[in-house]
């Protein structure tokens, strides 16, 4: 894989923030060279948070966030299949894509959080029936994205049917906006991610996990006849870095972090400890992309620093 390594911004906004810090957010990661600015897509907070002041939506943000940056790639870590129908998600991505003129990268999954969509209403159904609407979604978004302009598109699943669709918007990107797809089950979302998938990505492992489900990925594409180096390799970590201990306590801190614990599990310690650890990362797992999930939203000096102290220090 011949790509450019790329540092990626992704946050959590269910866990507190409203637009205006999404937005500030977003203008710095821009502004410091970032490749992309990524979020989360939920509707409750996780842990011992307040969430407050509430939920934002993903593809509102990010529709918003299309038209108040110019460069920064824009999208979702993951977007649930369980909240939005497929037809009305793909015309929401499209039109994103069309605000942000041809920025936008479409990450999905099957969803998981049982307790966001009791709180809101959403069904939840058993695992078994969310992964197979996850695996129709997929078909009908991007058959609906690459059905010829002026032709129409027909679906007859178990859960979705579509008939006579005229099959838009269409979106800038051709013949589609990147599809992400994640996750650590070892059969079919490896298999799911070679039909679909233009990057895979590992949230929150260590590098010897993520080693063996790139290897899945590879096996589940070399079986149907595709390159597996047509697929981006991404890992998601918690960020925290400081130019020195005291600082890097205050920002672990902050984010109710041990910093031992985020040595070992996390992106954390001091800009050489970072640069090296992203090293042993590329040697190990092929990864071209990382996602820095940064928690503390109000420290944008945080995401300066890496910036400033490690990327620039990356070959």
């Amino acid at each position: 894989m011949t790509e450019e390594f790329k540092l990626r911004i992704f946050t959590e906004p269910q866990q507190g923030a409203t637009y205006d810090d999404l937005l500030r957010v977003a203008r710095t990661t821009e502004s410091a060279g970032y490749d992309a600015f990524f979020r989360s897509d939920h509707y409750l907070r996780m842990g011992d948070s307040s969430g407050l002041p509430g939920p934002t939506d993903a593809w509102l943000t990010l529709a918003g966030l299309a038209r108040e940056t110019s460069r920064l790639r824009l999208g979702t870590l993951m977007s649930a299949a369980t909240f939005r129908l497929p037809g009305p998600l793909a015309v929401s991505v499209a039109q994103a894509d069309q605000m942000s003129g041809g920025r936008i990268e479409f990450g999905i999954g099957s969803g998981w959080y049982e307790e966001e969509h009791t709180a809101y209403g959403i069904p939840f159904p058993s695992l078994r029936e969310r992964f197979q609407r996850y695996a129709e979604q997929l078909e009908i978004i991007t058959g609906l994205w690459a059905t010829p302009s002026g032709e129409t598109f027909d679906y007859s699943g178990t859960y979705y049917r579509l008939d006579d669709s005229p099959a838009l918007p269409k979106p800038v990107q051709q013949p589609r906006p990147p599809v992400l797809i994640g996750g650590g089950g070892k059969k079919r979302t490896p298999e799911l991610a070679a039909r679909f998938a233009d990057e895979f990505n590992l949230p929150f492992v260590d590098q010897e996990t993520a080693a063996a489900q790139f290897d899945r990925v590879g096996q589940a594409c070399t079986a149907i006849g595709r390159n597996p180096d047509e697929i981006v390799r991404s890992a998601a970590l918690v960020l925290c870095v400081g130019k020195d201990e005291a600082q890097l306590a205050r920002r672990a801190e902050a984010i109710g972090r041990d910093p031992v614990e985020l040595r070992a599990n996390g992106l954390a310690g001091t800009p050489e400890e970072v640069v090296d650890k992203i090293g042993q990362w590329r040697r190990n797992t092929g990864i071209t992309r990382l996602y820095l999930q940064v928690l503390d939203l109000s420290d944008l000096d945080h995401i300066e620093l890496v910036a400033a102290e490690v990327a620039n220090r990356l070959d």
